[in-house]
């Protein structure tokens, strides 16, 4: 019988852990017996050890059909599986007993016939029955150990009544042991199909937060197609159609990079920067005049992951509130940090200050990013907005996650 994990896959627990409890469990049974014959003082001789040890072999055997039972009723309800373990154990306890016995059958008659001879024909007995006891009380002493004898012959016999017996006896402790492993494996299908139904559920949750990232990602760029085409519209109507060329290539130029990766993949901080440069690139030819930007990104935080255009909406409401709305050059400030094992991302613009200055939460563009950032990240994520003393400011922390390499 050739039995793998991945023929066991279905009950959830795989042959090596099954397999190692049966071992486990008769090893058990091994070392007991053992030590229970050398409590008894018991000669244990390597042939004792080795029908011990073959014993304990046949032992594991049996348990492996015990197994194979429960395996064919997998799908079964659980008190099936008792009354299967209850009912197989039976025969199965019976088994091994029957084997136990007559394994050591030859070294029980040696012992018990030394035993006889030396109660019954020692010498020095025999010269005590000459002397002290009647012709009649040793014809009875004779007539004992004839009965006796003859009670071991049947004892010996799977044939007689009185074997069963002892076998029966002797299966009781092996039933019990079987139930035992038994009572372990379900312990083992229960532990299992709690561990399937937490990774089940754990997929489920990772397909819905991976959905809802692809939706809140999706928000972004229908938001600043429509703005960029807007800008569009008024180079083009404006008569400045060198511009407008310009400002085409310049879009193409930031979706072919926005759109080449996977919406609910990570990308490195330097390339959600460079991706932010060509998007203020583009929003540069509607504000010449107006529009500074300033971005502060250190080496080592080059290669951070963080989620794709998570900071779009943020330049965004900076380029909406603070560039369009001013009458003078407005900067805007793009920079990352560490601080304490977390990464810090800001947007910062310098335009006018107040909180009347943008509207509360920035409206769509802050609540995607914060849906985001908690759709990925939980509770150790945050972020905080609001305004400054000189304009407005977004800071997003979130995990430091560098990209491996090789």
């Amino acid at each position: 019988m050739i039995v793998s994990d991945e023929t066991s896959e279905r009950d959830g627990v795989g042959f090596r852990i099954v397999f190692g409890s049966m071992v486990g469990l008769w090893a058990t049974y091994f070392l007991l017996a053992t030590l229970r014959g050398l409590l008894t003082g018991l000669d244990l001789t390597s042939e004792i050890l080795l029908i011990r040890l073959a014993v304990t072999g046949f032992g594991i055997v049996v348990t492996l059909g015990l197994w194979l039972v429960l395996r064919a009723m997998w799908a079964s309800p659980l008190w099936q599986k008792v009354a299967a373990i209850l009912i197989v154990s039976m025969p199965g306890a019976l088994l091994t007993a029957h084997f136990n016995v007559q394994a050591f059958a030859p070294i029980n008659k040696r012992f018990i016939e030394a035993e006889i001879d030396k109660t019954f024909s020692g010498s020095d007995a025999g010269d005590m029955l000459d002397e002290t006891v009647s012709d009649d009380e040793t014809s009875r002493l004779r007539e004992l150990e004839r009965k006796t004898r003859e009670d071991l012959q049947k004892i010996d016999s799977p044939d007689t009544l009185e074997y069963w017996r002892y076998v029966s006896d002797v299966a009781l402790g092996r039933y019990f042991l079987l139930l035992s492993w038994g009572a372990l494996y379900l312990a083992l299908l229960a532990g299992a199909k709690a561990r399937e139904a937490e990774r089940k559920s754990a997929t489920f949750r990772q397909a819905a937060r991976e959905a809802e990232l692809r939706s809140l990602r999706y928000q972004v760029n229908p938001h600043f197609l429509f703005n960029t085409l807007n800008s569009l519209s008024a180079l083009i109507l404006t008569g400045k159609n060198e511009r407008a060329e310009a400002m085409v290539d310049s879009i193409a130029n930031f979706y072919r990079q926005s759109l080449t990766s996977e919406p609910t993949a990570d990308v490195t901080l330097d390339e959600e920067f460079a991706l932010q440069r060509h998007y203020l690139d583009i929003e540069a030819f509607r504000f010449p005049d107006r529009l500074r930007v300033a971005i502060s990104l250190p080496d080592d935080l080059a290669a951070v992951l963080v989620p794709g255009m998570i900071l779009q909406p943020l330049v965004e409401n900076s380029v909406k509130y603070a560039v369009a709305q001013s009458t003078r050059p407005v900067t805007i400030a793009i920079s990352a940090r560490e601080e304490y094992g977390r990464v810090v991302l800001s947007v910062e613009d310098d335009g006018p200050a107040g909180a009347d200055a943008q509207p509360s939460g920035h409206g769509i563009g802050l609540s995607n990013v914060r849906q985001r950032i908690e759709a990925r990240f939980g509770r150790d994520a945050s972020i905080a907005s609001g305004p400054t003393g000189s304009g407005y400011a977004t800071h997003i922390r979130i995990p430091l996650m560098k990209a491996s390499h090789g």
